[in-house]
């Protein structure tokens, strides 16, 4: 049944990574040859140092890029919070929600070039990743066109949600004014992860940087000094994500790719079709996770004490939000660091690659954990003196040690299949677990057996996240290491055609 499962792979090209692949039934000989050798190597801490070094040089970046740019929505609610109750509300609303909506499925699209950039970049085909680069640019800039109806029904969508006509007119205006933003999506996330898989992480962490003293200095301009309210807000935070297109593609399009990037190709228009079947993957995987908690701060509004259930989630999310992207790091580097590996034939390096990442997300998964454990009665002072909010955050704070916790595992899990390129799997396993599970088992114990916004939450967590994270941890030990890097030589060939500049060192190309 394998073998009949690899010959629809060969006959029918790289989309057909998109079915779902059969489970591994055992790990491969322990006396294969392939490429990684443990005596070579020598001392596992030597190797455990390499591994790291070459990890933190994408974890690291990534960290600071993704802490400046959830910032900038932490600015932009400043600034309107000083305007008016309805003015924070609509930006808030219209931040997350709406653009909250779309966000996690083009970000979950863009990841498809993770796959298919780091196992190009592991087998020195670096022409090929320029034109996966502008495969990205066309297949995510479509789809912001057929997300546009979001944006502008969002007051009739959000007087559907229950929200009062003031709030849904004003997050309507200010959704209209966000559309920008919404197409910057489309440049920006391919871009990173462009530079990311080539080991080009500290111009992202730069121009992040900029991005948010740009963010600080055109919400004061907009808001204070020009007197435009709300919309100057959201004006401020389209040009802050524009920045950061430019910025990045000034680097890419001037000089400082010459191997990756070429200039615009037609190649670029061919096989949109199985870019699009494999973007798509990678969206439904990545947007149900990124909705599953969205799903829990709506379902709260609807228990009897709303409005102090619906503070104190609100302060466990944002702390959990903060701390979130490390792990979202992680998943960035590990599917680098695998997706590299994978494409240069090394099956070894990608499964040491892996247990690597784990334990080190890990270590700081549990050292979080703790923290917030030993703060529990005191944390939620960062954002409020509520006393009511104050005990709810406390006897909630459990839960959210748990969930940071399996969330410093299963990014990286995720991260390892979109380095191997089984983002179908996963948007099945997040599907069943996440909606499927989790979601009635949250709405059983919170309202079946009345143990509100504690019973929705951890109905959530242990239904959904802690068994997506135990299915994922089964499929990655069992599975067959060599066979994927079998599989990645195999979509590099389909996908790619040669080029003989691709045979200059990759010294030259990381000069």
């Amino acid at each position: 049944m394998e073998r009949s499962n690899n010959n629809h792979r060969d006959e029918n090209g790289a989309g057909s990574d998109l079915t779902l692949p059969l489970l591994p039934e055992s790990s491969p000989p322990e006396n294969d040859s392939s490429g990684y050798d443990d005596k070579e190597e020598g001392k596992l801490s030597v190797r455990v140092w390499v591994e790291s070094k070459k990890l933190w040089q994408i974890v690291g970046p990534a960290i600071f890029s993704r802490v400046a740019t959830y910032t900038m929505n932490v600015i932009t609610q400043a600034f309107a919070g000083h305007l008016g109750e309805v003015e924070l509300a609509a930006i808030s609303i219209a931040n997350t929600v709406i653009v909250g909506f779309n966000f996690g499925l083009l970000l979950g699209m863009a990841s498809a070039l993770e796959t298919l950039c780091g196992q190009a970049f592991g087998a020195k085909r670096y022409h090929m990743l320029g034109i996966y680069l502008q495969r990205s640019w066309i297949v995510l800039f479509l789809c912001c066109f057929a997300l546009l109806p979001v944006y502008v029904f969002a007051t009739p969508i959000l007087k559907l949600m229950g929200q009062t006509d003031d709030v849904a007119e004003q997050s309507g205006l200010v959704a209209m004014w966000l559309i920008p933003l919404h197409f910057s999506f489309a440049f920006q996330f391919p871009m990173q992860r462009f530079l990311q898989c080539q080991l080009k992480n500290f111009i992202i962490a730069w121009v992040s940087l900029v991005g948010l003293l740009v963010n600080v200095f055109t919400s004061w301009l907009l808001v204070y000094a020009l007197d435009f309210g709300v919309v100057g807000a959201a004006v401020a935070l389209d040009i802050s994500w524009w920045f950061l297109v430019f910025g990045m593609y000034v680097y890419i399009a001037c000089g400082w790719c010459p191997l990756t990037w070429t200039g615009f190709s037609v190649e670029a228009f061919s096989g949109l079709w199985q870019f699009i079947k494999l973007s798509a993957a990678s969206g439904v995987m990545l947007c149900l996770e990124n909705w599953y908690y969205r799903i829990l701060i709506l379902m709260t509004g609807y228990l009897k004490d709303a409005t102090v259930a619906v503070d104190a989630l609100s302060v466990c999310m944002t702390i959990n939000g903060w701390e979130l992207m490390i792990p979202l790091a992680f998943f960035a580097g590990t599917g680098v660091r695998v997706a590299n590996e994978l494409g240069a034939g090394n099956w070894k390096g990608a499964k040491f690659a892996t247990k690597v990442a784990v334990a080190e997300s890990t270590v700081i998964g549990l050292f979080f954990c703790v923290l917030v454990m030993v703060l529990k009665d005191k944390i939620a002072y960062i954002f409020t003196t509520s006393s009511d909010v104050l005990e709810a955050v406390d006897e909630l704070s459990y839960l959210l040690a748990i969930t940071i916790l399996l969330n410093s595992v299963q990014p990286v899990l995720s991260g390892v299949a979109v380095g191997s390129g089984w983002q179908a799997w996963v948007a099945y396993i997040n599907l069943f677990c996440y909606y499927i599970v989790g979601l009635p088992l949250g709405f059983v114990m919170g309202w079946v057996f009345n143990l509100s916004i504690a019973g929705i939450w951890g109905g959530m967590i242990f239904g959904g996240t802690a068994v997506q994270t135990v299915i994922l941890a089964v499929i990655t030990i069992r599975r067959d290491w060599k066979k994927e890097a079998e599989d990645a030589s195999r979509r590099v060939s389909k996908w790619s055609s040669p080029n003989p500049e691709d045979k200059q060192s990759e010294q030259q190309l990381l000069h």
